[in-house]
This record gives structure tokens, C-alpha cells and sequence, in this order.
């Protein structure tokens, strides 16, 4: 479902016409080698485009206004091979739109003691060419990554993979429809916003549709359809039948109903993202459960009770980590649902009534049919199990009114001491960093909600390069996390972004 390969990031090399043909084809030449590393290191998530070198104003507007109008190019990278004079970029930098990543690097990795002479030297300007870049975006305030060290090193490399995948989490953004099934549960503050900022700022369109909208859809779902989606659940997960067999099947068989109809309706609809509500379920036997963690498997986005910012954060990070997951490894929606608060061993139990992606399991997942004692409807077919231990972050959007904050928490997950015998849902066990009592203190005071999307191969820095490319404030709870100092962050924030 998600094709990173659509995309690419342009290669822009920075020089100037003032050091003569043969200086500015060896420009041309290292800049090539750079993106042919670039193209030979399988961490990268998708293609780097080589340009010609930028050496008038001219040429420099126009490549970046390019890169504005190809749906293709979700960014660009700037090398200042040489010197060049910034005020050549200030056209171009004030109409450009997209990510923009300054790769401080140099061909050569070490200084030839033996050999350097001029000529070196005006070759290998980036020390300072680089800084004359850095000067003019900084002076227009140009939201951008910088990253230092020699294009051939693997951690080099990473970091621009790294944030090359949260670029390509904006662009998904900006046609990111999440479709709400009925609206925001009643009288719940955090899950509700601003849909016409969002999509202003983040691209996120949020359109309402009637439960009813899919009930139709189901209805005209086929025997045969349903039965092909059984089979899939049968072969991908260990099957818990109980005592009456004919009963959890019927139960497991609507949401397969409920699955097909959805993704159906999700293509006709161009949606990538959804939201349900347990207080709108008119024409539904069951609240959806499988279904929902059927589709974020395949890289939905998803959240309940109308969440719909929860719900395109869980899909900006299944953009973001794709082809990165492995044997309990992904991303999913979350709860913060129960503490154990003892004070040398605290820890937060996630969770939600039924909708974990199973992405993050730690072994084989279980269809289960149990009843919900919230909805008002028949038996839930779910997925049960426990996340696979690791470390992994949890990140809410939540709306202050004036712009939106992301709220990161770091935090370890956890074997679990004992089973869950009567716990008949998908859950995570964690510690939150820095500790938990520091954690739900800080979170709290941030305005955290208490939905999230959860991931264990997404980082902060990916998340912090998401916030910095759309203009959303980010603040992080991690090992260093003081809540002095928190509050002072926080008060800081408050000044800045009122700007």
C-alpha cells in the first residue's frame, strides 16, 4: 500500500562560474559520485536525482520552483561543492516549499598533507561554502536539516536516510485523506481540532461520512469475498475457535465483511486513513476490531472515538518506517490505559478495546471472539497478544488553538512479569523514560493525549525532522527529561510560537 519508490530527492550541487571550466566539470564529476553512493547504499528509501551544478541566480530559481511543481520530488538536498555567494540563492530559497536538507560534506574525506596546494583548496571549499549557505538560510529563517560528515560513511548516510523518510511522510500529508465515521466521541476535548488548519498546515483533509456510507458498502460485499478474507486471517493468524466454533466464526466472518467493505470504500474514496466511534455504530452488528487491525497492518492509518489526528499520525509513521519492519516490528495505535505505580518499577499498560496493529506482536497473533462491555453490539472478532519487547516512541498532535503540538515519549517496552489470563485484548507494557511518575508529569503538562501513535522502528529525530518540515512545535520526554526545565521549555514554546 505504500510506494516509497514514487518518490525522489534532488542532488544540488552550489558553485559559481569564477573557477573555470575544468574546476566546474570535476564539480560535477564528485557531485555524481556522491549520488552514486547515494544510489548503492539499500538503506536509502528511495531514488536521489543528480542536477547540474547551480551557478547563477537564474538557474537557481528555476530548479527549485522545478522541484516545487514535480509531485516526484518530495525534497532537496544542497551540497556547496565550492563557494557560493548566497545572495544567488535568496530568489530561489523564497519560493521554494518543500524539505530541504544542507549536506555540509567534502569529496575528499582527509586533508592530502603531502599534495595540497591552491588548487585543492578552491576545489574543495565546503568548510566555508557551506557556512555561507547556512548563513542565508538561517537570516530567511528556512526551516532545514543540516547534516555534517563525508558522503562515504554508512552513518553519514543514514542520518539523510533518516530524514529523507520523514519527507516522504509530508508529501504523503499534503493528499492524506482520513476518513471519520461518525465524528469526535461526545464532550472528548483532545481528540477534537482545528480540520481546516490542519489541512492548511499539514495537508490532512479530514471528511465526515455516515456509518450508514459503509453498512451500504457491506451490504454489497460477496459470500466469496468474505471467505478469501477468513482464509488470509487463518493463514496469517493462529485461529481461537472456543467451545461453540459456528459462533466465532459467524463473529469473525463480519469483520471480514467489515474489512472488504472498507478497503473498497477506501479506494473508491482515495483514503489512507480512518476513524470509527463505539457511540455511531448504527446498521453494524460489531464494533469494527479485526478489520481495523487488519488495515493498519497493510499500512492504514487508524485511530477510535474520532481521533482523527491520531489517526493520520499512525499512518505518517507507517509512511515513514516502510520496509524497515520485521518480526514485531511497526507501528500501530495506542492508549495509555493503566499504571503500575510501583515507585522502583513503574510502568504504563497500552492498550485499546480492540484496535492494535499486529505488527507489533511478539509472536503469533490470536483471533479471538470476546465480549465488549461498551457499544451496545454483538461479540468483537480481535487480535490478541503482547508487543514485542524493545525500545519505541509514542508521539500525540494535540490542537493548543494557535498551532499544534507533537509530544514525544521515549520509552522501552517490556516482557510483561505475568500473563494477561483475563485481558482479552492487544497490549503493550512499558517504561517511559526517564522514569514513569517524571513521564506522565511532563506529558500531562505538555497537554499530551491520551491516544498515540506508537512505533518501535520510528525515531525522535525522524519525528522531530516531521515537526521542524510542516511547522509544528516538538517537545521530547526522554532520559534527560527535568520537569523544571520542562516547564521552562514549555514556557519558552509558548513565547516562541506566539510570534
Amino acid at each position: 500500500m505504500i510506494d516509497l519508490g514514487k518518490y525522489e530527492f534532488w542532488f544540488l550541487t552550489g558553485s559559481q562560474d569564477l573557477y573555470g571550466d575544468e574546476t566546474l566539470r570535476q564539480v560535477a564529476e564528485d557531485s555524481k559520485k556522491v549520488v552514486e553512493a547515494f544510489a548503492a547504499d539499500k538503506g536509502m528509501p528511495c531514488a536521489v536525482a543528480w542536477k547540474p551544478t547551480l551557478l547563477t541566480p537564474d538557474s537557481i530559481r528555476a530548479t527549485l520552483e522545478q522541484a516545487n511543481a514535480d509531485p516526484r520530488c518530495a525534497g532537496v538536498i544542497a551540497w556547496m561543492h565550492t563557494f557560493s555567494p548566497a545572495k544567488m540563492w535568496i530568489a530561489g530559497l523564497s519560493s521554494y516549499r518543500k524539505p530541504l536538507l544542507q549536506f555540509n560534506t567534502q569529496f575528499n574525506r582527509d586533508i592530502p598533507y603531502d599534495t595540497i596546494d591552491m588548487d585543492f583548496m578552491n576545489l574543495n571549499q565546503s568548510a566555508h561554502g557551506d557556512r555561507e549557505f547556512g548563513f542565508i538560510t538561517a537570516r530567511m529563517d528556512v526551516p532545514r536539516k543540516v547534516v555534517v560528515g563525508h558522503w562515504g560513511e554508512p552513518a553519514t548516510r543514514a542520518r539523510i536516510a533518516s530524514w529523507m523518510r520523514a519527507a516522504i511522510a509530508v508529501a504523503d500529508g499534503k493528499k492524506l485523506r482520513i476518513a471519520r465515521f461518525g465524528d469526535n466521541m461526545r464532550e472528548v476535548a483532545v481528540t477534537d481540532g482545528d480540520k481546516v488548519e490542519a489541512m492548511m498546515r499539514l495537508g490532512w483533509s479530514v471528511p465526515y461520512y455516515g456509518v450508514g456510507d459503509l453498512v451500504e458498502h457491506m451490504a454489497a460485499v460477496g459470500a466469496a469475498d468474505v471467505d478469501a478474507k477468513v482464509a488470509e486471517y487463518e493463514s496469517s493468524y493462529s485461529v481461537s475457535w472456543g467451545k461453540d466454533k459456528a459462533f466465532a466464526l459467524d463473529h469473525i466472518r463480519e469483520q471480514a465483511r467489515i474489512e472488504v467493505a472498507l478497503r473498497q470504500f477506501a479506494a473508491e474514496n482515495d483514503v489512507n486513513a480512518f476513524t470509527t466511534n463505539f457511540q455511531d455504530l448504527h446498521g453494524l452488528k460489531q464494533l469494527p476490531g479485526l478489520a481495523c487491525q487488519s488495515l493498519m497492518a497493510s499500512g492504514f492509518g487508524f485511530a477510535g472515538e474520532g481521533d482523527w489526528k491520531t489517526a493520520a499520525m499512525v499512518r505518517t509513521f507507517k509512511v515513514m518506517s516502510a520496509g524497515l519492519g520485521g518480526a514485531g516490528r511497526g507501528d500501530s495505535f495506542m492508549e495509555d490505559y493503566t499504571y503500575h505505580l510501583d515507585p522502583e518499577n513503574g510502568m504504563n499498560l497500552g492498550a485499546h478495546m480492540l484496535e492494535i496493529c499486529p505488527s507489533i506482536a511478539d509472536g503469533k497473533p490470536s483471533v479471538e471472539v470476546h465480549a465488549l462491555g461498551i457499544g451496545g453490539k454483538a461479540d468483537p472478532a480481535r487480535l490478541v497478544f503482547t508487543a514485542k519487547a524493545g525500545p519505541a516512541v509514542c508521539a500525540a498532535v494535540v490542537d493548543f488553538g494557535t498551532r499544534f503540538r507533537c509530544v514525544l515519549n521515549e520509552v522501552d517496552v517490556v516482557t510483561p512479569p505475568k500473563p494477561f489470563p483475563r485481558l482479552p485484548v492487544a497490549r503493550a507494557l512499558w517504561k517511559p523514560a526517564p522514569d514513569l511518575r517524571t513521564a506522565a508529569e511532563a506529558w500531562i503538562l505538555a497537554g499530551g493525549g491520551h491516544h498515540t501513535a506508537f512505533s518501535n522502528i520510528v525515531t525522535t529525530d525522524m519525528v522531530r525532522d516531521w515537526a521542524e518540515m510542516v511547522g509544528v512545535e516538538f517537545v521530547v520526554i526522554d532520559r534527560d527529561t527535568k520537569i523544571p526545565a520542562f516547564r521552562n521549555e514549555l514556557r519558552w514554546n509558548a513565547a516562541a510560537w506566539r510570534a
